[in-house]
């Protein structure tokens, strides 16, 4: 089950990221990925409105393709509201070469998910979901991030205990 699982998983992110078509996700989908994923995991959160958000996304994509090879994952979830989902958030996506996966958040209640992802989010963004299940590392940050700032984190969830 859990291989099944997993394929299907791998299947939908690669797929996601061929076609870059946008699919939406609950927050229980969503926290499932991040439970299960068996490698490490950027979960940055992001909109289409969000001018930090659109300046820290290509850093994300840069990293996530330099450690490759070290199995390193990213997900973008889109934050915009509903009316730009899908065909906005796939043109706004597209213009701007976004090559990682992407998948809009249908929930709208941040009272909700926000804690379901950190309890210290606020829900504002940028904010990125580092993890890494094998190692335990987790760390949340509510903020854009500079390229080393990123660079440091992508350190910390490679690095073996």
């Amino acid at each position: 089950m859990k291989r099944l699982f997993t394929l299907i998983t791998f299947t939908i992110v690669a797929g996601l990221t061929q076609a870059q078509s946008i699919r939406s996700i609950k927050i229980t989908e969503l926290e499932k990925i991040i439970v299960e994923s068996k490698t490490p995991l950027m979960v940055n959160f992001w909109a289409t409105w969000c001018k930090p958000c659109i300046e820290e996304i290509p850093y994300f994509i840069e990293e996530a393709k330099k450690n490759e090879k070290d199995s390193m994952q990213l997900l973008l979830v889109s934050l915009d509201f509903k009316d730009l989902f899908p065909k906005e958030i796939e043109s706004f996506a597209e213009k701007r070469k976004f090559t990682a996966p992407i998948v809009w958040l249908d929930e709208t209640n941040a009272d909700y998910f926000c804690p379901k992802i950190d309890p210290r989010w606020s829900g504002a963004i940028p904010a990125t979901l580092f993890i890494n299940n094998k190692t335990g590392y987790r760390n949340f940050i509510e903020a854009q991030l500079t390229h080393e700032e990123l660079k440091k984190e992508i350190m910390a969830i490679l690095r073996v205990n």
